[in-house]
């Protein structure tokens, strides 16, 4: 499946921080076709240390549920007035936080919410890929992102936040809408689920000292937020390779694995369009769970 990249119309950034621009910096993601084999798609998952699954779920479901969760926030300020709640377009104000990050967390334990991470396609497509019965991860997480607000996740792997359990997991990230670069969808390190896994094999090195429980703590002592760094550019001269980006469209499945470092870039719709996403955590059901993703997300939990 070839998708052509087009040239950047401006520097991209997160957190205020601009990427390299140059070819040796910053490249396009490789998108694969899910209709592949499964012994293909494994291939370019160990290869790659990700998928990109383009058109794996149906367009018009993604764009519905879109339009669930901008329609509950309807009354908050947070979208333009009269424009279609699908559009997600942003109100330019301040919205009341209490109110909606109420609004946010009803929606995490919807049994809408629940439906739409677990279409059919995508857990038989883990079924397959663990060879048994997969298990998701209570522990859902489903955000917004305003534009032309510099505040974006930094780069960080998975596995960080998951230690508890086994590291044989998948994260899948879906783009909830159109998402171009310029909305600041992820973006990933390449080559970096080796570079990952040394980082992880250092830190239990380095710090083997620590108590069992400062061990899986993202939090710790010697890690901060669990991030490695919210300046990319820096990152990428210090793996020596390139961020990797994409124009991800509604109905699209990005596959990760638990040490491929990735990160956000910052929104900048010239249209306002707020960004929406959610990232989910699938296992097999008979390995170790990271008892602390067993219950639903909130925004004090900590991980």
């Amino acid at each position: 499946m070839v998708v052509s990249p087009r040239k950047f119309q401006y520097k991209l950034t997160s957190n205020k921080k601009a990427l390299d621009m140059s070819s040796a910096r910053l490249g396009w993601l490789t998108p694969s076709d899910p209709n592949l084999s499964l012994e293909t798609l494994k291939e370019q998952y160990q290869k790659q240390g990700y998928l990109w699954l383009k058109a794996f779920f149906l367009r018009e479901d993604v764009l519905a549920f879109r339009k669930h969760f901008f329609s509950a926030f309807k009354d908050t300020g947070l979208l333009a007035k009269g424009s279609d709640p699908e559009q997600g377009i942003y109100s330019g104000t301040a919205v009341n936080p209490r109110q909606s990050n109420q609004i946010l967390m009803e929606i995490v334990r919807s049994a809408a919410f629940e439906s739409f991470c677990l279409q059919p396609r995508h857990w038989q497509f883990y079924d397959a890929f663990f060879s048994g019965p997969s298990y998701i991860h209570k522990r859902k997480l489903i955000r917004y992102t305003v534009p032309h607000k510099a505040s974006s996740t930094g780069g960080h792997y998975d596995l960080v936040y998951l230690r508890a359990g086994t590291d044989k997991l998948c994260t899948s990230w879906i783009p909830i809408g159109d998402t171009p670069v310029e909305m600041g969808g992820l973006v990933y390190l390449e080559g970096s689920d080796g570079f990952g896994r040394e980082l992880e094999a250092k830190f239990a090195e380095q710090h083997a000292d620590l108590s069992a429980e400062e061990r899986i703590r993202a939090y710790n002592k010697d890690m901060g937020t669990g991030w490695l760094s919210k300046d990319l550019a820096s990152l990428a001269d210090k793996a020596d390779t390139r961020w990797l980006v994409a124009d991800y469209e509604a109905g699209d499945l990005m596959i990760h694995s638990p040490y491929m470092i990735h990160a956000a870039t910052d929104n900048r719709d010239s249209h306002n369009h707020l960004r929406l996403s959610t990232d989910l955590r699938f296992q097999n059901v008979r390995d170790e769970v990271d008892v602390r993703w067993s219950n639903h997300w909130s925004l004090d939990d900590m991980l």
